[in-house]
């Protein structure tokens, strides 16, 4: 049961200016079954802001992220996200939404270009993917495996192209849970250069993202 509701700490999205709302919370609440993961959270991030979300594992920074992304139905509460209230409208964010969790999210027996043109179709961008999917995978330097299996790769390079799926549409609000846990120092570097060239494609778009992080105490 989470005893501690995550710390939030909100900084400038770059050069972006703010032009609305990007996540608006009122008294949101999830439970697991007798558990409470997340209790009376309210919060509002305009648009071209970063939040940082703090805390010790159990606090329910995984569920937050989960929730916005309409991965989770909330068990009361008012959640809106680009515009549009969760979970009944969550088809209106499928492709305006990027989320990296603890699970790539990708397709083992798939090769890694053939899971990025999956997502490409997914979120819409149609044959014009190509160009945009090589450009993701030579920025994190996994181009040379492009044409390998995902199940070939190893865990660090499985998280870079984890990344290219997140950041593959562009999304206007970028989800990241943990983004450098339990990944070796190579595979951070990249991770962190790719995000902080989308953090500047967003902020030129007037993009928001919301980061989950360890609490101090670790």
């Amino acid at each position: 049961m989470a005893e501690r509701r995550p710390d939030a700490e909100r900084k400038e999205g770059g050069s972006g200016r703010s032009t609305g709302t990007a996540i608006a919370l009122r008294a949101l609440r999830r439970d697991y079954g007798d558990t409470v993961a997340l209790r009376n959270v309210s919060l509002e991030l305009e648009t071209g802001k970063t939040l940082t979300v703090l805390g010790p594992n159990g606090a329910g920074k995984t569920t937050l992220l989960r929730v916005l992304a309409g991965l989770l139905r909330p068990s009361s509460g008012r959640v809106s996200v680009l515009g549009a209230e969760l979970p009944g409208d969550a088809w209106q964010i499928r492709n305006r939404v990027g989320y990296l969790g603890h699970q790539p999210l990708l397709y083992r027996e798939l090769t890694v270009r053939e899971n990025l043109r999956f997502h490409a179709r997914l979120f819409g961008l149609g044959e014009d993917s190509s160009a945009r999917i090589e450009q993701l995978l030579e920025s994190v330097a996994v181009s040379l495996r492009g044409d390998d299996r995902v199940r070939e790769l190893s865990a660090g390079l499985v998280q870079r192209v984890a990344v290219c799926r997140a950041v593959l549409h562009s999304p206007e609000l970028l989800l990241l849970d943990e983004p450098f846990a339990h990944v070796d120092p190579e595979a951070a570097a990249a991770r962190s250069r790719r995000l902080r060239r989308s953090s500047e494609e967003q902020a030129g778009a007037a993009g928001s993202t919301v980061r989950g992080g360890r609490g101090r105490g670790r």
